[in-house]
């Protein structure tokens, strides 16, 4: 598993990430993931991307992650300018 971070230039926004996981994960998943967009992609993985509000709340959808059973490959801090705004959802809530 790799963690790049890309400075976004402005504590006070949102980060964006990616979230690489093997397996394809069905849409109705969505919901659960707090609006995150999901992607899947030609080689069987999965590819969740949003804003995040904060580390615990990237923790959360860490955790949802690992409660699927799914293998996590990649967590990928990219820069909001080059994400695709039918990537970045609504933010990802706080989970506790």
């Amino acid at each position: 598993m790799s963690h790049e971070r890309i400075p976004t230039g402005d504590p006070a926004q949102p980060a964006v990430y990616q979230i690489r996981i093997q397996g394809h994960l069905s849409h109705h998943w969505a919901d659960w993931f707090a609006g995150t967009a999901i992607s899947l992609e030609g080689n069987g993985d999965t590819l969740l991307t949003g804003s995040v509000t904060d580390q615990a709340a990237l923790h959360g959808l860490l955790r949802k992650v690992r409660d699927l059973g799914m293998p996590l490959l990649s967590v990928t801090q990219v820069d909001p300018k080059q994400a695709s705004k039918t990537e970045i959802n609504a933010p990802i809530a706080r989970t506790r």
